[in-house]
């Protein structure tokens, strides 16, 4: 089926063909730092303090870096590797629709797998000795990926307001921080979805069937990744592009899926419509390869994918902020923790007869 690679921290490292990560760090910093500016003047100021967003920025690559370890199972493990891209072609084949897909990855799970089990022919034999981590057979995991971190990040927002009501200086402090940690952290998954490579079975060079004759160069998509500081992409030219953004909608499905899930599907499936465009740059001999020059189009076309990706997760931000409710278990153990506190506070000043 499909094979994947370990990834040093200065080189790729191929072992199959197939490249480390989606965008290099400075491409996926960026992406963090323009949601950042995309952010409406009611959400939490300290996310701007000067240190918060360095962290922001510097945790859009943390995913990665968790990918250097020896441990297989950490390499199976969706933080590892196989949240960080979701293969669109694969599902047909295992006889699944995209517009019912579960929002319970579990669920999904075990129907991808009946779903390749009964379709043998449409799935390549995996070879043992290149899947120790148990990887291959999955198709990736990138939309349940991004909606369980917006749970995450949703939760966090719920025990911040509490803490900020009956918590200490230290709480309020510790849940901010790790408000700030899982908005970088997210912000690596969301992030890989907008390079189409990292939507797609074709993620190296084109796979199978080849009509177009679009390249099979496996060096592709390590050029995609570091495309952005070979253009000269900068900050200041992209921010003033980002627009306002809106929460996404949380009113109940009639089918019963998450709403949250269904809009990063969505996005995920916006941006694989532009995986065969981005093969067209390469065949037309726009993205600099080979010792050519990169075109305006191909700049201008990867400067639009990191632009969608910095609004989707800034769109994600602001849902879970704007749908987080205060945490009434916590708020109901902290009043008993204050009230216990006024009791002992009364007894210790009470007059000796």
């Amino acid at each position: 089926m499909f094979f994947r690679l370990v990834v040093s921290v200065t080189a790729y490292v191929l072992f199959s063909g197939w490249p480390a990560r989606a965008w290099d760090l400075e491409a996926h910093r960026l992406v963090n730092q323009l949601a950042l500016t995309a952010l409406p003047k009611d959400f939490p100021a300290f996310v701007h303090g000067v240190s918060n967003a360095d962290r922001i920025g510097f945790l859009a690559s943390e995913p990665d870096r968790w990918r250097n370890v020896p441990d297989l199972v950490m390499k199976q493990s969706g933080g590892s590797w196989t949240d960080h891209f979701f293969d669109l072609e694969y599902l047909p084949d295992a006889g699944m629709d995209l517009d019912t897909l579960t929002s319970f990855r579990l669920d999904f799970v075990v129907q991808f797998a009946a779903g390749r089990a009964a379709n043998p022919h449409k799935f390549a034999p995996i070879d043992p000795a290149k899947n120790r981590d148990h990887t291959q057979e999955w198709p990736g995991f990138a939309p349940w990926a991004i909606t369980e971190y917006f749970g995450r990040l949703r939760s966090g927002f719920s025990y911040l307001k509490v803490f900020e009501e009956l918590g200490t200086p230290d709480e309020i402090l510790n849940a901010q921080a790790n408000i700030v940690y899982l908005m970088g952290v997210m912000g690596h998954y969301v992030g890989d979805c907008s390079q189409p490579l990292h939507t797609t079975k074709h993620f190296n060079g084109w796979s199978g069937e080849n009509p177009k004759g679009y390249t099979r160069w496996n060096g592709f998509h390590s050029w995609i990744d570091g495309f952005a500081a070979r253009a000269g992409i900068k900050f200041a030219d992209l921010s003033p592009r980002l627009a306002p953004v809106q929460a996404v909608a949380l009113a109940p499905r009639q089918d019963g899926r998450d709403p949250l899930f269904v809009a990063a599907l969505n996005y995920i499936r916006a941006q694989n419509t532009k995986v065969e465009p981005l093969y067209q740059l390469e065949q037309g001999g726009k993205l600099g390869n080979g010792g050519g020059v990169i075109s305006p189009d191909a700049k201008a076309f990867i400067e639009q994918r990191l632009v969608e990706g910095a609004q989707m997760l800034a769109t994600i931000w602001v849902t879970a902020h704007r749908n987080a409710v205060p945490d009434t278990y916590l708020r109901s153990s902290l009043i008993k923790r204050q009230a216990a506190a006024t009791s002992r506070d009364s007894a210790a000043v009470k007059p000796t007869p």
